[in-house]
């Protein structure tokens, strides 16, 4: 019986220690309380407008979503800040009469991620993703949108990855 108490609580002890040191979005123990997303300027050769905003605001959303940390304009714990440098559109496969059949859109955006807690994990990275797409589409509208929307949940959680969860 002693021994049956024992190994339950072993069991129960590795249970919740590892409970404080890993989390479902595999974070782990973050050192920080806030974060703040500074605006990410376009400074691609080729400018798509509006798309600097979206993807600020997207990785707001998804460290809003996937941490405890509150959002703050400045003195954040966690800074991130940087540029988008690239913004190509490249035909990927031709028709029979020289036309493209299918497009790439690809995106690089240049991140310096600062820990204010634990400079031993600030970073500055360039973080890219493509979306390929018909040749015959207008990459306006809904289009963009959606190819915006891969390209951009691709990069987001790229940066999380590296900047909190160490993968």
């Amino acid at each position: 019986m002693k021994k049956i108490n024992f190994l339950f609580a072993i069991l129960m002890l590795f249970t919740f220690s590892s409970c404080s040191v890993y989390n479902f979005t595999g974070t782990g123990k973050i050192d920080a309380k806030s974060f703040q997303v500074n605006y990410f300027q376009n400074n691609a050769p080729l400018i798509e407008p509006g798309i600097e905003r979206i993807f600020t605001q997207k990785l707001q959303n998804l460290i809003q979503n996937q941490t405890n940390l509150n959002l703050t304009n400045s003195n954040g714990d966690l800074v991130y800040e940087g540029e988008i440098v690239e913004y190509r559109i490249s035909p990927m496969t031709a028709t029979a009469d020289q036309r493209a059949a299918q497009n790439r859109l690809s995106i690089t955006i240049n991140v310096r991620f600062t820990n204010k807690n634990k400079e031993s994990d600030n970073f500055e990275k360039r973080f890219s993703f493509y979306n390929d797409y018909d040749g015959a589409n207008q990459l306006v509208g809904a289009k963009l949108n959606e190819n915006l929307d891969i390209i951009f949940e691709r990069i987001t959680q790229d940066i999380f990855n590296e900047s909190l969860a160490k993968w």
